[in-house]
């Protein structure tokens, strides 16, 4: 496989791993633990995993620049406040919509990339969002949804969850040298176990909720929605680039309606995969035209 389709595809097999979240948090939350016990827990064995990773393959302590620290840092508080803030918008909009707000990180992750790289978005990614929007819109079901009602917290949250995510994406566009990529994915995990026990529900460590079953959802959400997600987004992104990266990372959404139909039986209807089929289009476009533009290139 070449390179140049290797990296692309560990940026789309990391958010998948985000797009599982929701439906095992919704599983934990059937079995009767609150969202914000699940999603503390993601973060919490998330850390520990990344732990052991560190005991078992590093033997050296890394040799970061200051920048570097800089870099991890934010990078671990951008991932916890994504988490944070998406929370709290599901508390004034509907399911549906918050998703739709949330993936407005696609083209606030370009533009930001625009801005941080000084250019233009091409003809191609202002397309490629397009059908990313429409689809959005379609597969979150969110053209049924009462917009009237809608305090403006909702608003104010759900558009903070999409410019913290996208912030996130542009952050793990950057390189840091001096420290492997298990050990970026522990530093970063530390920050971000930090920051979640300020905000949300730090008491599951002695509650005793952990041993009543809790520490199941949490070893599947720290694996698909820190370990694997921050490891290739980590490695991916800066080969990738954070304007292409913040396109593709829309697989997340398709991902979670197909979780969602298989694993807790809810209905799909055809406009919703119709919408699927737009983002898929969306984001398949950059890479291929890239890809045929260097293999013309090649042949020449």
């Amino acid at each position: 496989m070449k390179p140049s389709i290797i990296y692309p595809l560990m940026i789309v097999i990391a958010s998948s791993s985000y797009g599982i979240l929701s439906t095992i948090v919704k599983l934990a939350m059937k079995n009767g633990f609150a969202s914000s016990e699940a999603v503390t827990s993601q973060y919490l064995f998330g850390f520990l995993l990344a732990f052991i990773l560190v005991l078992v393959t590093q033997r050296t302590l890394p040799s970061i620049q200051l920048k570097g620290w800089i870099t991890l840092l934010f990078a671990g508080i951008f991932t916890a406040t994504t988490g944070i803030v998406y929370g709290y918008s599901l508390d004034y909009l509907p399911a549906s919509l918050a998703v739709v707000m949330l993936f407005q990180f696609t083209w606030m992750g370009l533009f930001l990339n625009c801005i941080l790289t000084k250019r233009l978005p091409t003809k191609i990614e202002v397309i490629s969002l397009v059908f990313l929007f429409t689809g959005t819109i379609l597969a979150a079901g969110v053209l049924d949804v009462d917009l009237t009602s809608i305090p403006w917290q909702g608003w104010a949250f759900g558009l903070a969850a999409a410019l913290s995510f996208s912030i996130f994406i542009q952050i793990n566009a950057r390189q840091v040298t001096g420290v492997t990529m298990i050990t970026r994915t522990f530093i970063v995990s530390v920050v971000a176990l930090i920051i979640i026990s300020l905000f949300l529900s730090p008491e599951i460590i002695w509650n005793g909720q952990l041993s009543a079953g809790l520490w199941k959802y949490g070893l599947v959400l720290g694996l698909f929605g820190i370990i694997l997600p921050i490891l290739l987004f980590s490695f991916a992104a800066p080969k990738v680039g954070g304007g292409l990266t913040s396109i593709l990372s829309a697989m997340e959404l398709p991902v979670a309606i197909l979780v969602s139909v298989i694993v807790l039986h809810e209905a799909i209807s055809a406009l919703q995969l119709f919408g699927i089929i737009l983002i898929l289009i969306g984001m398949t476009l950059p890479p291929y035209l890239s890809m045929r533009k260097l293999t013309y290139k090649n042949d020449i």
